[in-house]
């Protein structure tokens, strides 16, 4: 399945977590199936790190979204960035350009056609003050 596979798993359970505000191990557990120990490891550790972070990735997203409150962003909008925007800010291992390109190519599949550029900026902007 590779990585972005992976990731696109991740990026639903955390749509998955924004719309039901809590965890799901069951979810989670459906999602590791079939990766690799590598893509399974990335996936739960991400998961746990979202969660567990996730009002501080909240407020980075938000601080970057003129005029936009957490609760006016579209959730797979908002479950696209906070993937990009911890891989970007706590994972060492993925290339900010890895992390900016999926989650571009995430919100062109799953989102509206305006996701795409804001996702873009919120992203580049996230990079840029790294």
């Amino acid at each position: 399945m590779g990585r972005a596979a992976a990731r696109e798993s991740l990026f639903k359970l955390i749509y998955e977590y924004t719309v039901r505000g809590e965890e799901d191990g069951f979810t989670l557990s459906l999602f590791s199936k079939g990766l690799s120990v590598d893509d399974a490891e990335y996936l739960t550790s991400s998961y746990k790190g979202i969660i567990s972070g996730a009002e501080e990735l909240k407020r980075k997203i938000v601080g970057y979204s003129r005029d936009f409150a957490a609760d006016r962003i579209y959730k797979i909008d908002l479950a696209i960035l906070m993937v990009a925007v911890y891989e970007i800010l706590y994972r060492d291992d993925i290339p900010d350009a890895v992390s900016a390109n999926e989650a571009t190519e995430l919100a062109k599949k799953y989102s509206t056609d305006k996701s795409y550029s804001f996702v873009n900026g919120i992203i580049a902007s996230v990079i840029k003050e790294k």
